[in-house]
């Protein structure tokens, strides 16, 4: 039937009400209040930008856990009593000799399940190793299905650090997502200068807390130059007292005496009890706190330092300490990154896009409310009011959920505008049919939208299958596009069904007596 319910009536108008609102709010600018400060952001095509892809360089990774393993094959030789000789690695492939009657026991523990080295994965029943034995001589690799997961393991570590950084720096709504199984994408809308990111990307980030090596050290020492110049060097022990892994707050502050610009560290309860263990024992002794290999610096060791946190100085600008805490907040990247491909996208050329993609919107929308006033006269106005309604609903649920608006979306919304008129011609016309065997106005009306129904709903669904699975596999723009299609699609339908509908409903009403011609 026609008629609406006033429950129904209210929920209709008070929705509308709501996102005319939410679309209305882009135009006011207020950033203190929650509601007035949410706006559909543009997207890099638009606004402008940087556009940087990053590839992760998992060889180091690779090396580190096959040294790793060599550590634990070599304890479990000697506790196994297996005879072996030359245990090296090289060329990521671990090599020994070994005799002929412990080759069935080696094979036993290399295939044990429980085994640390070489790890089963029960999901993909594969292993993690590979092992071949020619002449007593045995050599271990990686299995290609290892280096998959090893690579795919750095590559999703890697990522969640990337996004930790950019989001401290500030950045508002970057868009960082992976890209095959090896690198990075990233785009920064209104960021024009992206060396500062650089920067912060460009560095691991492992932070370490070594003793400086005034004799010689048993643990073996590496000659390191300080971050500020190349000239100036120490050997460091390769002893690390604490790691960055055990750090848990870093920021920036001014010392009080110096006024010179510090960053103020804390550790976990694990790493305050080494650190403060060390500095006990080796009150004199200088301290070097080691980046990615350079010295920051190396202080003398005054007295234990029991709290669990201290300072690192260095000559740092304000600026300069503050990115060297994000980057010690954020964690270490498990590898090294490498940009392979980076490109400024100018705001000239964004406002470009958006004067074409606002022109193009306006024209289709003016020839498309022509076409239906002449083809559907009276009918025809209220399928462009409700036109005008979905595309204000569109706009509004899109700035309620803060969506980025890029070029596709653009496209996505004039696509919208054309399955919008779909929807109304499909009911108008089957409005016509029934009005050519029905005497009551109101029922052919009625009988019009419920027979066009299943034609409406087919025709929307379908396409909103495939913008949800452009939304899940696509990426960036392609993304973009698939938002704006799928929830023009939900607006088209309440603006087809409810709100076209009561306006139809009430003309029927009016004109009950009256001949329509369509």
């Amino acid at each position: 039937m026609l008629y609406f319910s006033k429950t129904k009536l209210f929920v209709i108008y008070f929705t509308i009400t709501i996102l005319f609102a939410s679309a209305f709010v882009n135009f006011v600018d207020d950033n203190e209040n929650f509601f007035l400060s949410k706006k559909i952001n543009l997207g890099l095509d638009l606004q402008g930008g940087s556009y940087i892809l990053l590839e992760v360089d998992s060889t180091p990774i690779i090396n580190q856990n096959l040294q790793q393993k060599l550590i634990e094959l070599r304890k479990y030789l000697k506790k196994n009593s297996i005879n072996y000789q030359n245990l090296t690695l090289k060329n990521q492939i671990i090599n020994f000799l070994i005799t002929s009657k412990d080759v069935e026991k080696f094979e036993e523990f290399f295939f044990n399940k429980k085994n640390n080295i070489n790890l089963y994965y029960d999901n993909y029943r594969s292993y993690e190793m590979e092992y071949l034995v020619k002449n007593n001589i045995v050599e271990i690799k990686y299995s290609k299905f290892g280096i998959i997961e090893s690579k795919n393991q750095t590559l999703d570590q890697s990522l969640e650090i990337v996004r930790r950084r950019i989001d401290e720096v500030g950045t508002k709504d970057p868009t960082i997502i992976k890209r095959g199984n090896d690198r990075i994408l990233i785009e920064l809308p209104g960021l024009d200068d992206p060396n500062r990111i650089k920067n912060l990307l460009g560095k691991t980030a492992n932070l370490t807390f070594r003793f400086v090596s005034d004799t010689e050290d048993s643990f073996g020492s590496d000659l390191l130059s300080f971050q500020n110049s190349e000239e100036e060097k120490l050997e460091i022990s390769k002893r690390v007292i604490v790691g960055g892994d055990n750090l848990i707050n870093a920021k920036p502050s001014l010392d009080n005496q110096t006024n010179q610009a510090i960053v103020n560290f804390t550790f976990d309860r694990l790493g305050a009890k080494k650190f403060g263990r060390a500095t006990t024992n080796n009150v004199g002794k200088r301290i070097a706190i080691i980046l990615d290999n350079e010295i920051i610096s190396a202080p003398s060791i005054r007295e234990a330092i029991l709290g669990g946190s201290g300072q690192i100085t260095g000559n740092f600008t304000f600026q300069s300490a503050t990115d060297l805490a994000l980057l010690l907040r954020s964690g270490a990247l498990p590898a090294p990154l490498k940009i392979i491909e980076e490109r400024t996208v100018g705001p000239d050329l964004g406002e470009d896009s958006i004067k074409a993609g606002a022109i193009s919107l306006i024209i289709g929308f003016i020839f498309v409310i022509l076409y239906m006033l002449y083809k559907y006269r009276q009918l025809g106005i209220i399928a462009d009011l409700a036109l005008i309604i979905n595309l204000i609903l569109l706009i509004g649920f899109l700035t309620l959920l803060e969506a980025t608006l890029t070029l596709p979306g653009i496209a996505g919304i004039i696509l919208t505008v054309g399955m919008a008129v779909d929807a109304n011609v499909l009911i108008f016309e089957r409005i016509k049919e029934e009005l050519k065997v029905e005497k009551s106005i109101v029922h052919a009306f009625d009988s019009g939208y419920k027979k066009a129904q299943s034609a409406v709903l087919d025709a929307n669904i379908t396409t909103l299958i495939s913008a949800v699975i452009l939304f899940f596999l696509g990426s960036g723009p392609v993304k973009g596009f698939a938002v704006t299609l799928g929830i023009g699609i939900l607006t088209t339908l309440f603006s087809a069904y409810f709100f076209a509908r009561h306006l139809s409903s009430l003309y029927a009403l009016r004109n009950k007596n009256k001949e329509i011609k369509l």
